[in-house]
């Protein structure tokens, strides 16, 4: 069986996938030589450790790109297995898609526009396979700048947690539980926690979760359903780790919310919502649900004249 399935689903982001199929490349190429060399290239060199380097498979869902994606994978990466759908699907539909298609005892999510830095592949199945209590193990994300991408590990986005990142109350306080419950700011980004949520920009999954929970869930077209994922991982008994060791780049918004930034900025919106309604709304009483949503209401449409003003449009948070 192969190691690990490598999914990634894309829209128009050529250049960008093709800097992560390359940090892919170097990866595997340095898990190769750690554990021996290609005997086609060296003949007279003793290859019985090729046994033990971590196999992989990349899988790639397209969602009708229309620039030259189709024609850089087949002329740059004809080994990729690649699936073309005929119009965007958004990012869970696709995922779900190479998830069915996966051969690998892992399932390692992956946006087109990252950048997998060396050894991290490694890292994060090292630890994964010695942490049998783990079914979800995400690395550390950074920023195109090298700063932490805070979204990499998370808590569960209830109503205060969530008005205290939009209000930037976190920000101000970033050592405080009170007002750090979503992005989990107080806890030290160079260590190991066990979290409620990982970015989907870069999430290694065991088939054994798939297998007891499914595949995600497609009313999320994008956006929160890596969040609903880990949620429903958690309910079934399996931990969530942030895994600092391991580190990815991820640019932000340039594998379709760029695109479409419209259409990708409801969808945002309405990935909160349905999260929300989904996993949390029973805990609170039914008035307050309704003045939830008639905020998160008022929050999409300022959102949008927002971004109308704006020269370069995107959805989600800025990266930078």
């Amino acid at each position: 069986m192969i190691d690990v399935s490598i999914c990634i689903p894309t829209l128009n982001a050529s250049n960008y996938l093709r800097n992560c199929l390359r940090s892919i490349q170097d990866q595997h190429l340095l898990i190769w030589a750690s554990a021996g060399t290609n005997g086609a290239d060296h003949p007279d060199e003793d290859t019985s450790a090729q046994d033990h380097r971590l196999s992989i498979e990349v899988i790639i869902v397209d969602n009708a790109s229309s620039d030259d994606t189709l024609q850089m994978l087949a002329g740059e990466y004809p080994a990729v297995r690649l699936i073309t759908n005929s119009s965007n699907l958004g990012f869970t539909h696709p995922v779900n898609q190479a998830l069915q298609l996966s051969q690998g005892r892992y399932m390692l999510l992956l946006n087109p526009d990252t950048v997998v830095l060396p050894g991290a592949i490694n890292e994060l199945v090292g630890y994964i396979e010695t942490h049998p209590e783990v079914g979800i193990c995400g690395p550390k994300v950074l920023n195109g700048d090298g700063t932490l991408q805070k979204a990499c590990k998370r808590g569960v986005s209830r109503p205060w947690a969530t008005f205290s990142y939009f209000s930037g109350l976190y920000a101000l306080f970033p050592h405080s539980k009170l007002f750090g419950g979503y992005l989990l700011n107080y806890l030290d980004e160079d260590k190991i926690h066990e979290v409620d949520g990982i970015s989907g920009s870069c999430m290694l999954i065991r088939r054994s979760v798939v297998d007891q929970i499914g595949y995600l869930d497609e009313r999320f077209f994008a956006y929160q359903e890596d969040a609903d994922y880990c949620f429903q991982a958690k309910k079934a008994g399996w931990k969530v780790v942030y895994f600092p060791s391991a580190q990815v780049i991820h640019y932000g918004g340039q594998g379709g919310s760029r695109a479409q930034p419209y259409k990708s900025i409801i969808e945002w919106h309405r990935s909160y919502y349905l999260y929300y309604r989904k996993n949390l709304a029973s805990d609170y009483f039914f008035l307050f649900n309704w003045f939830y949503y008639l905020l998160m209401a008022i929050k999409l449409v300022i959102s949008l004249i927002a971004n109308t003003l704006r020269s370069n449009k995107y959805a989600g948070p800025r990266r930078s």
